[in-house]
C-alpha cells in the first residue's frame, strides 16, 4: 500500500489475530537505514515482527519505509520464512545477499529474541 511516499506492507499475523489463532504473540519493532547512513540517501525502515512466545515460530511481519526503499523485496523475504515454518531467531542466520549500498543489517529480529529472552527470564 503506498500512503504519499510511504510505502506498507505485511503479511502473517498481526497480534491481535496471532491471539484469535490461538498463539501467545510478541512483537517488536526496530527501525533500521534502507542502507548504510554513509551512502547518500539512506532512509529508515519500520520493521516489526511477531513471533509465538513459546517456539520462536515467526508468525507475521508489518514494513514501513519510503518508495526507494525495496518494501516489497523485504516482505517477500518474510512471506517465504513464514512459508517455510522458520523461527525469528533462524532468519538471522538467512544467507541473503548483501552490500552496503543496498542494504543494511536490520536486528528486528535479534530485537525480538532478546526481548522474548528478557520476559521469560
Amino acid at each position: 500500500m503506498k500512503i504519499f511516499d510511504l510505502v506498507a506492507a505485511r503479511t502473517g499475523l498481526r497480534d491481535h489475530e496471532a491471539v484469535a489463532a490461538g498463539f501467545t504473540p510478541h512483537s517488536s519493532t526496530a527501525i533500521a537505514d534502507d542502507h548504510k547512513a554513509y551512502y547518500p540517501g539512506a532512509t529508515p525502515i519500520s520493521i516489526r515482527f511477531t513471533g509465538a512466545t513459546d517456539s520462536g515460530l515467526l508468525l507475521g511481519a508489518q514494513l514501513v519505509g519510503t518508495r526507494g526503499a525495496e518494501i516489497a523485496k523485504r516482505v517477500d523475504t518474510s512471506a517465504t520464512e513464514l512459508h517455510h515454518g522458520m523461527t525469528v531467531d533462524a532468519m538471522s542466520d538467512l544467507d541473503l545477499s548483501y552490500t552496503p549500498p543496498l542494504g543494511s543489517p536490520l536486528d528486528a529480529a535479534q530485537a525480538w529474541t532478546r526481548d522474548v529472552r528478557s520476559l521469560t527470564h
